[in-house]
Parts: structure tokens; sequence; C-alpha cells
């Protein structure tokens, strides 16, 4: 007669393996629902239910998760380098990272102030590939290299700082349905400012979607203009 079969230890589920990848999207849930600051190699534990220093396989130190982070967040950016159409493929790309930063905003200011802290050459991979071919689809173009890079800085800057500007906290009573109340517009000394306390109804209708729509217009028509390329080279 067969003995009982032990359901001890088939009782017990058991933990799911780690990866970087597991490990890295456990560190961007983290970020999304609390914030840069939540991030520590504890708290990351934590959630993963792990010895912290398990985690030290997959990421060096704090630096490394957030490093990870960014390339995991921009690694959801496609880019279509042989786009014959720039100015439509740069205008898509915008769209689509504001719907990114929409998804994430708490990533945002990651994706704009880590860089500073890093020498190109240094940064990670995945941080580089939106750049390398925004380059490639400008060079394509007909774009000189130096000019591919000149327009690369104006369009991610203009970028950048429209995705801060529309993330950013504005709203004081969201319950408040006159403007200026809603804004704290009333606290402006109206002497000072009577243009800002002005435009409290234009500020509360706010379209992050069209605002970034006239702002590429503008800056890839004057790009266009100034930097027309040569006839783009046949195949």
């Amino acid at each position: 007669m067969a003995s009982p079969r032990n359901t001890s230890d088939s009782a017990v589920p058991r933990k799911a393996g780690l990866s970087r990848e597991r490990v890295l999207s456990a560190a961007l849930e983290l970020v999304d629902a609390e914030g840069l600051d939540a991030l520590t190699m504890r708290r990351l534990g934590q959630e993963l239910d792990r010895d912290p220093m398990s985690l030290y396989r997959y990421a060096a130190n704090r630096s490394a998760l957030l490093d990870g982070v960014s390339e995991l967040v921009l690694n959801e950016l496609v880019i279509f380098p042989d786009d014959p159409d720039w100015q439509a493929q740069l205008r898509r790309i915008a769209h689509d990272l504001r719907r990114l930063a929409l998804r994430h905003p708490n990533v945002v200011p990651l994706l704009v102030t880590r860089p500073l802290s890093t020498p190109l050459g240094m940064r990670p991979l995945g941080t580089l590939r939106p750049l390398e071919q925004i380059l490639a689809l400008l060079i394509e173009a007909g774009f000189t290299p130096a000019d591919a890079l000149h327009i690369y800085r104006a369009y991610y800057g203009f970028l950048y700082g429209h995705l801060l500007n529309e993330l950013q906290e504005y709203i004081v009573d969201p319950e408040e349905n006159e403007a200026f109340l809603r804004l704290g517009l009333h606290r402006l000394p109206a002497n000072d400012f009577p243009h800002l306390r002005a435009l409290g109804p234009v500020l509360v209708d706010y379209d992050g979607s069209a605002e970034l729509d006239e702002g590429l217009s503008i800056l890839l028509t004057g790009l266009a203009t100034q930097l027309s390329p040569p006839q783009r080279r046949q195949p």
C-alpha cells in the first residue's frame, strides 16, 4: 500500500523567480503609485517579498534602479527612423511621449533631470535610443548631422517643458466652478498680475493635446524654414 502523500510542501506556494524585467517592472509600479522617493532597495524588496540584498544581482544600486525605470518607460516609445515625413514622425512621437507621461507622471522628472548627472556615453543604452533614432530620421531626411542635433535639442527642450507644465499641480479647489477661485488667482495682487488673473478661464480650459500640437506646429514650421534639407536621397 502506498504511503500517504506529504502535502505540506505542495501547500506552500512557490515564489515566482526574479528577473531584471520583473524587478524593474515592480520598481516602476512603486514609482507610479508613490513617487520617486519611495523607491529604495529595502522597499522594493518588500514589494517583491524578497531580501533586498537579492536585488543587487539585477541593479547595482538605487541609481541603477532609476536608470532601469527610465529605460523601461522609454522602451514603450516606438520610433520609425525611415519615415520619409520627418515632421509627421516628430509630431507622432511627441503625442506618444505625452501619453506615456500621463501614464507615468512620477517618472517625467526623472526623464528630464536624470541625464544631467551622467555623461552622454555613460547613460543607459535604452535612454539613448530615441536620440539615435531621431538623428537617423533627420539625417535620412537630408539634414546635416549638426542640424539634426540642433533640431533634436529644440524639439526635446520644447517637449519636456510642455510635459512638466501640463503635469504640474495647478488646481487649488477642483470643486469650485469659478475659474478665478479654482486656480487661486484671487490671491495674486491685482495691480501686479492683471494679465495672469484675467487668463483664469483659459487656464482652466487647458487642453494638453491641442496645446502640444499648436506648439509643435510653430516649432517644426520654424525649423523647416530655417533648416530646409536638400532633396531626400534616392535609394
